[in-house]
């Protein structure tokens, strides 16, 4: 056994339980806040052009990036749950096909995702919802941002891939590299060079060719005991289905959060499109307690499915609950810190009047789920981890799709207001919460105790 895979087997199998989990969600924590700072970032530059308009167009084509992120979790998410298994059960070698699969699939989508934006550009920007007033700047925006799609899947893929083999910080580092450059980039060509909407997709572009060039350096500078050399690339022994398995409904819940977001924005056009100015806000707002509790849950993964794979089902149990404990307790601060902060960082990115009456009611409206759900993103991948693709599936539908979007036409047509347009993803995060509770218990008694009964 290598000194890497030492060192993984140490913090896996045998480092306290409140190591191994601090050393597996810190840098993953890291990671999301950079990943917050960045989109943050994005939205306040624009802001401080002044014009809501632009507001509302990157409001307006941020679902269209999220679709593209769901095919770089696809690979991500489904790799990191196979790989994390299959060290566990010391199948080395099929890790390192496993790995291979997932860079060069996830490229060539990633490229043909690119062009078909370029080619159908016209019916993209009608899809996501565009006005006549914003679709100028939605179209610029997704133009220049689809040349990074197949950097942005390579990126996103990797930066939970690595974290299978021990490596969270490499992974906080490549997320970090490609963030900072669009961070300091962001206020250079939005605001220095007068480039506004089309430097902001610059600079994201820019930071994603960084971030999966950094992951692909590491593999090919012999750093890591993964591999994504193309003679390494197997798909047969059930690794395309492997990755798939759980890589679908991961990147499901994505594809249908940007159905979603599409269906809600073009509900709030009705309401003007300060409206959907004031919901982009709110959204970021949002997404600084989001964006924490996801890097709890995506940070545990590798941990939990290692030892599932190893079959040490005491330790399992003893990473799920230090970890749920953990999010309920950050899942209490962040939402205080949110709804009592709302006013300030709403008016941080968008100081139009009107913007900024949605966008305080939108914020304070969303952080009702915060409470719960830390639970809901722990249950999430801990369900990942065990490689239980039905109870994943169902979760990944139900969340932002089976129960949302119900929620959300049936209030439009009940209420028909704003304000309960917002809270019908507070009321779809309480009943995803209690799902994904039941699924768990479901999926466990099946993966793991039953499993361990055959085995006695």
């Amino acid at each position: 056994m290598s000194a890497k895979q030492e060192r993984t087997v140490e913090i896996f199998e045998h480092a306290p339980v409140h190591k191994a989990v601090f050393i597996n969600i810190i840098p993953s924590v890291v990671s999301m806040i950079m990943v917050l700072v960045y989109n943050l970032a994005d939205t306040f530059f624009i802001g401080q052009t002044k014009d809501p308009l632009m507001m509302a167009a990157v409001s307006l084509a941020t679902p269209a990036f999220l679709f593209f992120m769901a095919v770089g979790m696809l690979f991500g998410i489904g790799g990191t749950s196979l790989i994390s298994r299959m060290l566990g059960q010391g199948r080395d070698q099929d890790a390192r096909h496993a790995c291979s699969f997932c860079f060069w699939t996830g490229a060539t989508v990633g490229v043909i995702g690119m062009v078909v934006i370029l080619a159908a550009i016209d019916p993209v920007c009608s899809l996501v919802g565009a006005t006549p007033a914003t679709e100028g700047y939605v179209r610029q925006y997704l133009q220049i941002v689809s040349v990074g799609v197949p950097f942005l899947v390579i990126g996103n893929a990797f930066s939970n891939i690595i974290r299978a083999e021990g490596k969270a910080n490499k992974a906080m580092m490549g997320m970090i590299l490609g963030n900072v450059a669009n961070i300091i980039l962001d206020p250079v060509m939005i605001l220095g060079f007068g480039w506004n909407v089309a430097g902001a997709a610059v600079a994201t572009v820019i930071g994603q060719i960084l971030s999966a060039g950094f992951y692909i350096a590491h593999f090919m500078m012999g750093q890591s005991s993964l591999s994504i050399r193309l003679r390494d690339y197997r798909a047969g022994g059930q690794i395309a289905t492997g990755v798939l398995a759980i890589g679908i409904p991961a990147s499901l819940n994505s594809v249908l959060m940007s159905t979603s977001n599409v269906l809600v924005n073009k509900l709030m056009t009705g309401h003007g499109d300060m409206a959907v100015a004031g919901l982009g806000v709110a959204m970021k707002v949002n997404m600084v307690a989001v964006m924490l509790l996801i890097g709890v849950g995506t940070g545990i993964q590798p941990l939990l499915g290692y030892n599932f794979g190893a079959g040490n089902r005491k330790r399992f149990m003893r990473v799920l609950r230090f970890s749920l404990i953990l999010a309920v307790v950050l899942s209490l601060v962040m939402s205080v810190i949110c709804y009592l902060g709302a006013g300030p960082m709403v008016r941080a990115f968008m100081d139009d009047p009107n913007v900024y009456d949605f966008g305080m009611q939108f914020a304070r409206t969303l952080i009702i789920s915060g409470p719960v759900l830390g639970v809901l993103f722990v249950m999430i991948n801990t369900i990942q981890s065990m490689g239980a693709a039905v109870p994943s599936l169902l979760l990944s539908i139900s969340r932002q799709g089976l129960l949302y979007i119900p929620v959300l036409f049936l209030f439009h047509a009940v209420f028909g207001t704003a304000s309960t347009l917002v809270l019908a993803q507070p009321v779809t995060d309480y009943l995803s919460t209690g799902l994904s509770i039941l699924l768990f218990v479901i999926a466990f008694r099946k993966h793991f105790i039953r499993r361990d009964e055959v085995l006695e």
